[in-house]
C-alpha cells in the first residue's frame, strides 16, 4: 500500500479509502468484519463511515458494525484512521425530524458525536465530517462546535463533504479568523464520468490545503466494466441505480463502449484503470472504494500499483473530456 498526508496535515493515510456504506444493508457483519480484516492487512489504514449509513429503519447499523470490528482487539482501532459523518435526519422512519435532530446546529453536533462515539466504541473519531451544506447555521456557530470537540479529545480533524468551492473557502476563512485549524478534507463526487468538481471544488481544496476523497469512483458501476457485465449476464450493478440511468442514454452508452474497447486493446480492467486514473489526477489522497465482497477488495487493490501510460491517459482524455477550469470553461 502506498500512503500520502491528508491534505496539509501530518497525518498519514493509505491511497485508498475503504468506504463502510455496504456493511449492513448489502453485507452481513461476519463478511463485513472479514472484508475490514483483509483491507488492514493489505495496508489500508483509512475507513470512512456515516451515522445514517444502515438508512431506513437500520440508520446507525454500520457505525455499530465498525464498533463491533473495534472490540475485537488486535490494535484494529490503533490502526485505523477513522472518518465518520453528521449532518441526516436520524429518525428511522425517515419521516419529519423532531427540530434540532439533524444539520449542524451546536446542539445536534454535540449530540450526533456522542452517538457516533457509542455506535463505534470509540472514544475518539480522527476524521469528522459534514456530509452536507447547512445553509442555515453560520460558519461561527459551527466552529465553536467544532473547537470544542477538539478540545474535548472527540475529535482531530474537521472534513467536509458535498461542499461547492465557495463554501470551502467560507469555511476556512471563518476559520482562520477564529485562530481554527479550518477544513482539511473533502469527499465529493469525482471520477472519469464525472468531473465537474475540476472546475471549483478541487481548486479550493488544492488552495486551502485540503485533501480530495472523492467517493463513487466507478460511477455507480458504469466504470467498472458495464457492458462487458451486462454482455454476461451477470448480476452488476450496471442493472440498477446511476449505471441503468446512463447506459439508457446512447450518447454515454457509446462513450461507455468506446473506454472498454480502449482497455481492452491494453489488456487492463475497466475499475481498476478508474480508480488508478484517479490517483494520478492532483490534489487526490484516495478514492473511497465501498466493497461488498473480498474479491472487490481485492480487485480494487490491484489500482494502487497500476501504472497508467501517458499515452492511455490522453486517450481516457479524449473519452472523457474534463470541463477546463473555471472561470476559462465558462468565461470564453
Amino acid at each position: 500500500m502506498k500512503y500520502t498526508q491528508l491534505g496539509r496535515t501530518g497525518l498519514k493515510v493509505s491511497r485508498l479509502v475503504l468506504g463502510t456504506m455496504n456493511f449492513g444493508p448489502q453485507t452481513d457483519e461476519a463478511d463485513s468484519h472479514t472484508i475490514m480484516d483483509a483491507a488492514q492487512q493489505a495496508g489500508i489504514n483509512f475507513f470512512d463511515t456515516a451515522n445514517v449509513y444502515g438508512w431506513g429503519a437500520n440508520k446507525g447499523r454500520t457505525e455499530e458494525i465498525v464498533g463491533s470490528w473495534f472490540a475485537k482487539g488486535g490494535a484494529r482501532r490503533d490502526k485505523t484512521v477513522l472518518a465518520t459523518k453528521l449532518y441526516a435526519n436520524m429518525a428511522a422512519d425517515d419521516g419529519k425530524v423532531w427540530p434540532n435532530h439533524d444539520k449542524l446546529s451546536a446542539l445536534n453536533i454535540r449530540r450526533s458525536v456522542d452517538a457516533s462515539l457509542k455506535r463505534l466504541g470509540t472514544d475518539y473519531i480522527d476524521l469528522y465530517q459534514f456530509h452536507h451544506v447547512d445553509r442555515d447555521t453560520p460558519w461561527d456557530e459551527i466552529w465553536q462546535a467544532m473547537d470544542v470537540l477538539v478540545q474535548q479529545g472527540k475529535i482531530l480533524y474537521v472534513g467536509s463533504s458535498n461542499h461547492a468551492g465557495w463554501h470551502i473557502a467560507r469555511a476556512n476563512e471563518t476559520a482562520a479568523r477564529r485562530g481554527t485549524y479550518g477544513l482539511v478534507s473533502e469527499q465529493c463526487l469525482y471520477n472519469l464520468a464525472e468531473r465537474r468538481a475540476e472546475m471549483e471544488i478541487i481548486p479550493a481544496a488544492e488552495g486551502y490545503g485540503l485533501g480530495v476523497i472523492p467517493w463513487s469512483p466507478l460511477h455507480g458501476g458504469l466504470l467498472g466494466g458495464a457492458l462487458r457485465k451486462e454482455r454476461e449476464g451477470g448480476a452488476a450493478r450496471s442493472g440498477a441505480g446511476r449505471s441503468a440511468d446512463s447506459l439508457a442514454n446512447s450518447t454515454i452508452r457509446a462513450q461507455i463502449q468506446s473506454y472498454e474497447d480502449l482497455l481492452d486493446k491494453h489488456g487492463l480492467e475497466p475499475g481498476e484503470v478508474a480508480l488508478a486514473w484517479l490517483l494520478t489526477r492532483p490534489g487526490i489522497t484516495g478514492p473511497i472504494v465501498g466493497p461488498r465482497t473480498a474479491d472487490q477488495l481485492a480487485s480494487a487493490l490491484q489500482a494502487v500499483e497500476l501504472t497508467l501510460p501517458d499515452e492511455l491517459l490522453a486517450s481516457l482524455d479524449e473519452i472523457f473530456p474534463g470541463p477546463g477550469p473555471s472561470p476559462e470553461a465558462f468565461a470564453w
